[in-house]
């Protein structure tokens, strides 16, 4: 995700100020000028093809008030090379909330068959507020981006005085655009640009995050929807915290499928020949570890730390070898050889795989959007308290840490309320039935709340993200289908997803190829 310098620093009382508007009362078009605008594409950079264009829009800050003050909106497109087959646009969304698609068509491009890529120009954009979108920042230390915090007595006022100050931060350097950096503007924003490029509709492709979006979109403009991928399925009834406390219920079951597989491969990993053995050692390292952080090569490990890594679990190839090494280092062996330490650190830990540039612009667009979609937020900090106690005993890997205070606690009021879904919608939906940052419970609720959705789930498949994101999945025949002739399923698909090759069923990483936002704080 790219880090960007901070936009602008006016504190505002917008949120708390306008009243509340229903969900239809802001749908209508920005004025004229900015539908009229001829976007001036240009080569994006010297070194990227020629056929990768790029263009500045301006789009209304409040459509309410489209005369008022404006937002730069940094579009991108590959253009369809076979005319004659052309259907129309594409847009595409990576997730986030507060991931840049900036650089999307030129990546897909590259991995779409020829029958889907010959339909399309391909359409990228950073969303409102992010990338090259007049980005904003909170001014966030490093510290303070991190919202990873495990539930403790003790500890918890500490929690409330970050979530404060993160609030209190972005009101003050963002405050009179952060109300209107959410999902409905943006699904506004992209209706400007299908107008600007003269398309009578939109087809979309969107992950994790990106599919809400497209889902809010949908019910927006509904008579504008027209091919719809929506690939790792936000559920629309758990906007926002429901989202970040799924996290914990869903890795419980992917937590007791990691210990049967570790378990069946005792032999190599030393973890125990039984999933109940496996188990006792993990909790025995994260006790271990909070009595006194292990030292993992070069950095102090606690238990917390442990139990922050949850999404690991939803891949037992990957978590395998990960505990095996800390069990190694908790013991004072040497780790285990191999040549992805380096990779189980960074799976740990965090640790980037090459430095970025510091900045907190997608985590000021993550709040902004999360807090400013929905007024169901707790307002008092008992509740929070209650809650992370409750689930940190019901859900030990990870509740305590999802139902922990969050700063949309003492976030400005939304100025709109959350979009129901009650429009037909006709798109596809797509899902892995182990993904960790929108768990197939998740991707069920989204098809469930969509109308007339086709839902295709890859069983057995593991990661975040579906569609071009492994060469193997069997889901990209019927999104390929769909993309190409318009025809959904006639029924909801269940595929299973292909056995490893031989010598490859322990590999570490999973193929990932598409710059799908995951990992804490991320959908």
């Amino acid at each position: 995700m790219k880090r960007l310098a901070p936009l602008l620093a006016t504190a505002g009382l917008i949120a708390s100020t306008v009243p509340l508007l229903t969900a239809t009362q802001v749908s209508a078009a920005p004025a004229a000028e900015y539908l009229s605008q001829k976007p001036s594409w240009h080569r994006c950079s010297p070194d990227q093809p020629a056929s990768y264009e790029c263009a500045t829009l301006k789009v209304p800050l409040d459509y309410r008030r489209p005369q008022g003050s404006t937002i730069d909106l940094a579009i991108s497109r590959v253009k369809s090379e076979n005319p004659a087959k052309r259907h129309g646009v594409m847009l595409l969304n990576p997730g986030g909330p507060g991931g840049s698609g900036l650089d999307l068509p030129l990546a897909m491009g590259e991995m779409m068959s020829k029958d889907v890529r010959d339909r399309y120009d391909l359409i990228g954009f950073d969303p409102r507020g992010v990338g090259a979108s007049s980005p904003i920042s909170c001014g966030l230390t490093d510290t303070e981006q991190n919202f990873d915090r495990a539930y403790r007595p003790e500890t918890f006022s500490s929690d409330v005085t970050w979530a404060r100050t993160v609030a209190d931060k972005c009101r003050e350097k963002a405050g009179s655009v952060l109300p209107h950096i959410t999902t409905r503007n943006t699904a506004r924003d992209m209706d400007t640009i299908r107008t600007v490029l003269g398309e009578r509709k939109l087809s979309y492709l969107g992950y994790s995050y990106g599919t809400y979006l497209g889902a809010v979109y949908s019910q927006m403009f509904p008579e504008r929807t027209d091919r719809f991928v929506l690939d790792s399925g936000v559920d629309p009834q758990r906007i926002w915290r429901g989202m970040i406390q799924v996290w914990a219920t869903e890795a419980e079951p992917a937590y007791q499928r990691w210990t049967g597989w570790a378990a069946e491969r005792s032999a190599e990993y030393g973890l125990g020949d039984t999933p109940k053995a496996v188990s006792d050692t993990f909790w025995g390292l994260v006790a271990r570890a909070d009595r006194e952080p292990i030292d993992f090569e070069g950095q102090k490990v606690d238990g917390d730390l442990i139990r922050s890594a949850r999404g690991v679990f939803f891949y037992p190839a990957q978590a395998t070898p990960l505990i095996a090494a800390l069990k190694a280092a908790a013991e004072g062996r040497p780790l285990p050889a191999g040549p992805d330490t380096a990779g189980l650190k960074r799976l740990l830990t965090g640790e980037p795989a090459a430095a970025e540039p510091a900045s907190d612009n997608g985590t000021a667009v993550f709040w902004a959007v999360v807090c400013g979609d929905t007024g169901s937020w707790p307002r008092y900090t008992e509740q929070y308290e209650r809650d992370a106690a409750k689930d940190k005993v019901k859900y030990p890997l990870y509740g305590d840490f999802a139902s922990n205070i969050k700063p949309c606690a003492f976030w400005d009021r939304p100025v709109e309320s959350a979009t129901p879904m009650k429009k037909q919608a006709n798109v596809l939906t797509v899902q892995n039935e182990w993904d960790s940052q929108t768990p197939l419970t998740s991707g069920e609720g989204m098809h469930r709340a969509l109308r007339g959705s086709r839902m295709v789930t890859v069983a057995g498949g593991e990661g975040h993200g579906v569609y071009l994101t492994d060469p193997t999945s069997c889901a990209d025949a019927q999104v390929n289908s769909y993309l190409t002739t318009g025809r959904l399923p006639a029924g909801d698909v269940t595929c299973q997803s292909p056995a490893p090759a031989a010598g490859k069923q322990d590999s570490v990483a999973p193929p990932k190829q598409l710059p799908v936002p995951a990992g804490p704080g991320r959908f």
